[in-house]
């Protein structure tokens, strides 16, 4: 058939030379395997240009030296067992063997890369992945112990084999470790980035942004490492693609909770540290994650609940403010004098240190009760110093209305007894 020579010569004359074989008709002859040793980035180049159509001689041609190496090993293997113990001619093969394995293993390699283009490009690779996963294990007669061990010795001393993937093993290790610091040097300037800015974030929101940036750093480096290890990674991503697609379905519920903590994160209605009654639950906000948060009760229990249950429900922020007013309420007898009990509570409030001259105290005949005349003491006082202020002056009362004569009423029942005869 005839061909086109005027594209080639024209590319030979500007000094340029055709990385593959551009032909008439179904005329496709391979150019990639003329120098089996070629590097994989040349390698790479080459293959980058060509349509699948065209690539399909290209892999073919690159099957057929890996299968050529195959050969020439498995002959030699023959001729090491018809050897038998003859170490003077067994010794020589097994250096053939030795040497045949790291050409395969090298010519393994370009052979995946140029399939691996094929399908890229949306030829079908089914079969070379197959033919590649059923050659690239050590070729070594099992049954023979020495034979098999002196094989795996060789291969691991080889320049393609156990050495090329000590190399690589370092490497995506170290890629590790220099990620991992990354990682935290990244977390590192989100979280002092949002300290500085003007921002009003939230510690929760702020741990977010600071834990994703790091995650997203570290994942980063895992996917570098495996792409080191020679792990294709796109059937990897595409997996977790799907993977999270199926997921996003059964956990519907987890889901609404990432909702919530995405809105309580961004609204803000408590802070981590905060007092705060939610859910049926009271106690010291120790954490907030997406999906959860985390409370310590006041007798030191730690309870985790779902944000989707604390956004649903209606939250009390008790320390959300700087100053709370102490509500507490005090009886005295009804023959007991209302004007000096109340000079007597005004006095004890107004003595109290913790207790806030602005707002004013506020201190007032509240009810008469069945037995008793009610009053109500309500001191402000800092949100840190509450409880403080209520136990002090609860009984500051109790003893300056004993050391005054004042009575503080119980409840009483008269029983009558009435004798039937």
């Amino acid at each position: 058939m005839r061909k086109n020579w005027a594209l080639p010569l024209l590319l030979a004359l500007v000094g340029l030379s055709p990385t593959i074989a551009i032909a008439q008709g179904d005329d496709l002859q391979p150019q990639t395997t003329a120098d089996p040793a070629i590097s994989l980035l040349d390698l790479g180049d080459k293959l980058r240009a060509p349509t699948a159509d065209e690539l399909v001689a290209e892999v073919d041609a690159w099957q057929r030296l890996v299968r050529d190496k195959i050969a020439e090993i498995a002959e030699t293997n023959i001729l090491i067992r018809a050897a038998g113990d003859d170490v003077a001619v067994t010794a020589p093969l097994t250096e053939r063997v030795t040497a045949f394995s790291a050409e395969k293993t090298a010519l393994l390699e370009r052979f995946e890369a140029a399939f691996l283009a094929l399908e890229k490009k949306g030829g079908d690779g089914l079969k070379y992945r197959a033919y590649y996963g059923a050659v690239s294990g050590i070729l070594a007669d099992t049954a023979d112990a020495g034979a098999a061990t002196s094989a795996l010795l060789n291969w691991l001393k080889s320049a393609e084999g156990g050495i090329l993937w000590a190399k690589r093993i370092g490497l995506a290790l170290l890629t590790l470790i220099v990620f991992r610091f990354f990682a935290g040097l990244a977390s590192g300037i989100t979280g002092a980035a949002l300290r500085r800015s003007k921002l009003k974030i939230s510690e929760g929101l702020r741990r977010f942004f600071t834990g994703m940036a790091k995650k997203t750093v570290f994942i980063l480096g895992v996917v570098i490492a495996l792409s080191v290890l020679g792990v294709d990674i796109g059937p990897f991503i595409a997996a977790i693609g799907v993977g999270g697609f199926v997921l996003g379905f059964a956990l519907q519920e987890t889901l609404g909770n990432f909702a919530a903590g995405i809105l309580i994160l961004m609204y803000r209605p408590f802070e981590i540290g905060d007092v705060v009654e939610a859910a049926g639950v009271m106690g010291k906000i120790e954490d907030i994650s997406l999906v959860s948060t985390r409370f310590l009760t006041p007798d030191n229990q730690r309870i985790i609940v779902p944000n989707g249950s604390v956004w649903g429900g209606v939250i009390r922020n008790v320390t959300g403010n700087t100053q709370r007013r102490v509500d507490m309420q005090f009886g005295i007898g009804y023959g007991d004098d209302i004007a000096k009990a109340e000079a007597v509570l005004r006095r004890i409030v107004e003595a109290h240190p913790m207790v806030l001259e602005d707002p004013e105290p506020q201190i007032k005949v509240h009810a008469l009760g069945d037995s008793s005349v009610n009053f109500i003491c309500r001191p402000w006082a800092k949100t840190s110093d509450y409880w403080d202020v209520f136990w002090d002056v609860t009984r500051a009362v109790k003893e300056q209305f004993d050391a005054e004569g004042i009575s503080i009423p119980f409840p009483q029942r008269d029983v009558h007894l009435h004798q039937v005869t």
